[in-house]
């Protein structure tokens, strides 16, 4: 069976949007009542969230691994549930957001991730959910990832980071995170990690080396795939997507430099080149533009703005 087209699945998400503000059952997001004691953990989608959040659930339930099954009850997704349920959950809360900044976010756990492989898995996550076919061009697929234009409510990955890096970086309630340091030293970053929980309101989370390592462990790839395997058909943000296709992919740094052309690379570094330079990431052209590699900035940013 083909799967369901990307614009009619969007029409029958809009639909049952309605349908939930009608009832009562408008999810949280930008809604969600926020207490001071709260701690968010914020990116930009296809960053590392659903990993980081598995480490920190680990580290947080010793005794009780978490898994797909019980991620949304300890770590929950702020659009999924309702204000007056999320309002009822136990406190101090760990709280999942996609949100460019927020004023009223006191304490902030944010992971950035290469853009380069941003795209990669922005690209499989809308093959995963009905939104391209199998087939469809990464050519084409790069200009309308660096104009946003799969998610507008959070905006292209350069807008996302500036909103939270310029406002809030260096500032006591912000630890900023990059995957790639993440994957390189996973126990030097859940360290960061504790001791930025215990700073806020988790001081009686044990962070002894031996508990940092076995949340590690139990928040493996391997352990995540299979983990996958068995609950994908129930997790809110997998049931409702292709089965064939993995939430969990690779789960490494640099993946892109397999996967994407010189003109792609060319074109998210010639839009966001100056923003990744800041963060740390090397680029594969000469400068933040891409006349090295064959692209001018002018056609880049032109491609980001071709018509459909």
């Amino acid at each position: 069976m083909q799967p369901i087209d990307g614009n009619l699945r969007r029409a029958f998400r809009a639909i049952e949007q309605v349908g939930r503000v009608l009832t009562g059952r408008q999810f949280a997001g930008r809604n969600l009542t926020v207490f001071p004691d709260d701690v968010f953990l914020v990116s930009y989608p296809r960053s590392g969230n659903t990993w980081t959040r598995f480490l920190i659930g680990n580290l947080a339930y010793q005794d009780d691994p978490t898994t797909f099954a019980n991620i949304e009850s300890r770590i929950p997704e702020i659009y999924f549930n309702p204000d007056h349920v999320m309002r009822r959950l136990p406190r101090p809360r760990i709280l999942k957001s996609h949100e460019c900044f927020q004023p009223h976010y006191r304490a902030v756990i944010y992971i950035v991730r290469d853009p380069r492989d941003v795209a990669v898995s922005f690209y499989h996550h809308n093959v995963k959910a009905g939104n391209i076919p199998d087939n469809y061009p990464m050519e084409d697929f790069v200009p309308r990832f660096i104009n946003a234009e799969f998610d507008t409510r959070w905006g292209s990955w350069a807008d996302h980071v500036l909103s939270w890096t310029l406002l809030r970086q260096n500032h006591r309630g912000f630890l900023l995170l990059r995957y790639e340091d993440m994957q390189r030293d996973t126990l030097s970053e859940l360290r960061r990690i504790a001791r930025f929980l215990h700073m806020c309101s988790f001081r009686a989370i044990d962070a002894s080396p031996e508990k940092q390592q076995q949340a590690i462990d139990l928040s493996s790839p391997e352990r995540m795939r299979a983990l996958e395997k068995e609950q994908s058909a129930d997790w809110i943000l997998t049931k409702k997507t292709r089965p064939d296709k993995p939430f969990v992919r690779t789960a490494k740094a640099g993946g892109w430099k397999s996967v994407l052309s010189l003109s792609s690379v060319a074109r998210i570094e010639a839009a966001w080149g100056k923003v990744m330079v800041t963060l740390g990431y090397d680029l594969a052209g000469q400068h933040a533009g891409s006349s090295a590699m064959g692209v001018s900035e002018d056609e880049a940013t032109r491609a980001t703005i071709k018509p459909q």
